[in-house]
């Protein structure tokens, strides 16, 4: 049976004219929930400047690319009505003054964390994949951990921050890192081993709860998924669905590798954590950190060797064709981050930057 895959896409907010970014979300969330029959699949973030949506789960990865069209384009019809533009940037190209929303969980982040919580404007990509159990799941989450750092390396979409470059494909993996509890972890080698550990990290008192435990992946707390929550989100929603595919197929492959009795690659978390660095450093120019060798190699190549990773896997749930033509098209064309200094280079503006990454957004 094919595993179900969802997404969660969070956008910012920003002005039709000035492209900087605007702490609207309240009142377009006023005007989801209206348009909206049943369920609104949009909810508010830490800061006011953004909007976040969650597909339902697909089984088919042509289910969820129109899920991804569909609210994109709902979310920027919902903005044109605040007004508004939506784009899809992990963080805002323009200077940005951050406002934290108003609820109580919001306000105990902002006086725990201070400057740290002010200034995590950042729009990330959450993928779930389903799992038959946490076992299952852990199993999985032990075994995906040296590939997350290639995940990040195509998801770049973050170059700019406070009008500045920040000569990171990815500043939002920098700003992210300063939570306490973000980042790869090590091995945990069981569920039960996973549960103490995060217990353990809640009784600390330096997190509030469970949801403020920020691994590059995890087990959901709300569902029986393993969550991927290492990328930016993604400027072209065609590259939010190959990212998706890619995350089903390493699912399913670690989850056919633990079955099939095989231990989880042994390398360490600061190994990890310096080839993180490196794809948030270079995205797809330049090399990257290759999961198998832990040697600098060019970035198409340790892609290609991700996708022979998981090739069974695609082909056995028909999407190795189209992960393929994807995969190609984002070498040709360059993640985000390529395209926004493409942008820029062209136009000599980060106004008109962030207003063809508009454009760009709805697909």
């Amino acid at each position: 049976m094919v595993r179900t895959v969802g997404v969660e896409e969070e956008l910012l907010l920003v002005d039709e004219d000035s492209g900087e970014a605007r702490a609207l979300s309240s009142a377009v969330l006023a005007i989801a929930e209206k348009d909206t029959a049943g369920e609104s699949p949009f909810e508010e973030e830490l800061h006011r400047q953004q909007l976040e949506f969650s597909t339902q789960p697909c089984a088919d990865i042509e289910e969820l690319a129109d899920a991804v069209r569909r609210w994109r384009a709902r979310a920027v019809r919902h903005a044109a009505d605040a007004g508004a533009s939506v784009v899809a940037l992990a963080t805002s190209p323009l200077p940005v003054s951050p406002k934290i929303g108003t609820g109580e969980r919001y306000r105990w982040m902002a006086e725990r964390f201070g400057l740290t919580a002010q200034e995590q404007l950042t729009c990330g990509c959450h993928v779930h994949v389903s799992v038959d159990s946490d076992e299952e799941g852990v199993a999985v989450l032990d075994r995906i951990r040296c590939w997350l750092p290639v995940l990040l390396a195509l998801s770049a979409n973050s170059p700019f921050w406070q009008g500045q470059d920040s000569r990171y494909s990815s500043y939002r993996s920098q700003v992210w890192g300063r939570w306490p509890s973000a980042g790869p972890v090590d091995v945990h080698g069981s569920a039960e081993a996973y549960h103490a550990g995060v217990r353990s990290l809640v009784d600390t008192g330096v997190l509030r709860d469970e949801g403020m435990v920020y691994f590059d992946a995890r087990l959901s707390h709300r569902y029986p998924t393993v969550e991927v929550r290492v990328a930016d989100v993604c400027l072209d929603p065609a590259d939010t669905v190959l990212l998706a595919t890619l995350v089903r197929g390493l699912v399913e492959t670690a989850a056919r590798q633990w079955r099939a009795g095989e231990a989880p690659p042994g390398a360490g978390t600061s190994l990890l954590r310096a080839a993180s660095w490196q794809a948030g450093r270079s995205g797809l120019e330049g090399r990257l950190v290759h999961p198998l060798t832990w040697r600098p190699e060019p970035a198409p190549e340790v892609l290609r060797a991700l996708l022979d990773h998981v090739r069974d896997a695609l082909e056995d749930s028909g999407d190795l064709e189209a992960a393929e033509e994807a995969l190609s098209t984002v070498v040709r064309r360059g993640n985000g981050a390529q395209v926004q200094r493409e942008t820029l280079a062209r136009t000599g503006s980060l106004r008109d930057t962030v207003a063809a990454c508009v454009r760009i957004t709805a697909g």
